[in-house]
C-alpha cells in the first residue's frame, strides 16, 4: 500500500470514528436537544429582525435608527450566521482538548465568519454580537453533546470557558483600545457583552426568561411577547451599543424609558403600547439603538426553545 492509500485510509477511518459518534450522542434526549442548537439560534435571529415595534432597532416594518442597515440586510448577514452556528457546533463536538483551548477555536473561526458576514452586508456591521454570544452558545452545546452533558450544562460550561475574559481583553494593561467594546471599556468601564457571557447570561436568565414565559402565559402573540422581552432586558441590559452611539447617560434613559413602558403595563395595555410608539419616534431622533438587548433577546430565544423545544401551538 502506497503512502497516499495510507493517508485515504486512514481519512476514512477517521470519518468512521467521527461517525459513530455522532449516533452514539444521538441516543440521549437530551443530546437530541443540544443537537438543534445551532437551529434554535437561527430561527432566533429570524425571530428577533421581524418581531415589531422594537425602537430604535431595524424589524420587519422599520430600519430604527439606522439608516444604513434593513430586513434585507439583515437576510444577508443571517444566512452567513446560520452556517456559522452550525459550524461552530461541530467544532464543539469534534473538539477533545480543554475549554480554553475551544475558545480559542471559536474566537479564530469567529474572525472569518465575521469577515463573510461584512463582505455580504458591504461593510454594515448587523449581527457581530450575535455571532459572538450565539457562536459560544453553539460551540458549547456540540462541546456538551459530545461530552455526556445535557442543555442544563450550556450556561455552566460558557461560564467556565470565559472566566476571566474581561480581565484578559479588557481590563489587562496589554490590551489595545482599539475596538468598539475595548474603547468603551475605558472611557466608561462597560464591559458589554463580554461581561454579559462571562456571568452566564444573567439578563437572559433573571429577565428575559421569565418575562418571555410571563407573556406567554398571559396569552400575548409570539410577536408581542419578543416585544415584552426586548423591553424587560432593556431595563437591566449594560448596552454597549446605546453607549457607543450616544454616551453613558443615555443607557440610563433608555433604561428608564424601558422601565415606564413595563409599568404602564407593556403590549397588554394601550397606555403600554403608547410608550413604546413614542419611545420608537424618540430613539430614532436621538440615534439610539439597543443592539446589545437585542442580541440577548435572541440568546432567550434559543435557551427557551432548548428547554421546551417548540412554542405553544396558538402563539403564532
Amino acid at each position: 500500500m502506497n503512502e497516499q492509500n495510507i493517508f485515504l485510509q486512514r481519512v476514512d477511518n477517521d470519518e468512521i470514528k467521527i461517525i459513530n459518534q455522532y449516533y452514539t450522542c444521538q441516543l440521549s434526549s437530551f443530546d437530541a436537544d443540544l443537537q438543534k442548537t445551532s437551529q434554535y439560534l437561527t430561527q432566533a435571529i429570524l425571530l428577533e429582525v421581524n418581531t415589531h415595534p422594537k425602537p430604535g432597532l431595524v424589524t420587519r416594518l422599520s430600519n430604527g435608527s439606522h439608516n444604513d442597515m434593513s430586513i434585507i440586510t439583515f437576510m444577508m448577514s443571517s444566512a452567513v450566521l446560520s452556517k456559522a452556528f452550525q459550524d461552530l457546533q461541530d467544532i464543539g463536538t469534534a473538539h477533545q482538548g480543554s475549554l480554553d483551548e475551544l475558545l480559542k477555536k471559536i474566537r479564530s473561526y469567529g474572525i472569518t465568519a465575521e469577515r463573510e458576514l461584512l463582505r455580504v452586508t458591504k461593510g454594515i456591521n448587523t449581527q457581530r454580537g450575535i455571532l459572538f454570544a450565539g457562536g459560544l452558545v453553539s460551540g458549547v452545546a456540540g462541546y456538551a453533546m459530545s461530552h455526556g452533558g445535557d442543555r442544563q450544562a450550556i450556561i455552566p460550561l460558557i461560564k467556565n470557558m470565559t472566566a476571566g475574559l474581561v480581565d484578559k481583553e479588557l481590563r489587562s494593561l496589554a490590551y489595545r483600545g482599539t475596538t468598539a467594546g475595548e474603547k468603551l471599556f475605558k472611557e466608561s468601564g462597560i464591559t458589554g457583552i463580554r461581561g454579559e457571557v462571562e456571568k452566564g447570561f444573567p439578563s437572559v436568565i433573571k429577565h428575559g426568561l421569565p418575562a418571555l414565559q410571563e407573556a406567554i402565559d398571559k396569552g400575548a402573540n409570539l410577536n408581542d411577547a419578543l416585544v415584552q422581552t426586548l423591553i424587560t432586558l432593556m431595563t437591566v441590559v449594560e448596552d454597549s451599543n446605546v453607549v457607543w452611539r450616544t454616551n453613558l447617560a443615555t443607557l440610563v434613559e433608555v433604561q428608564n424609558i424601558a422601565a415606564n413602558i413595563l409599568a404602564l403595563g407593556g403590549v397588554f395595555t394601550d397606555l403600554g403600547r403608547k410608550a413604546i410608539a413614542k419611545a420608537e419616534k424618540y430613539f430614532e431622533a436621538k440615534r439610539i439603538s439597543p443592539g446589545g438587548s437585542a442580541d440577548l433577546l435572541s440568546i432567550t430565544i434559543t435557551l427557551y426553545l432548548l428547554e421546551n423545544k417548540e412554542f405553544p401551538y396558538d402563539i403564532f
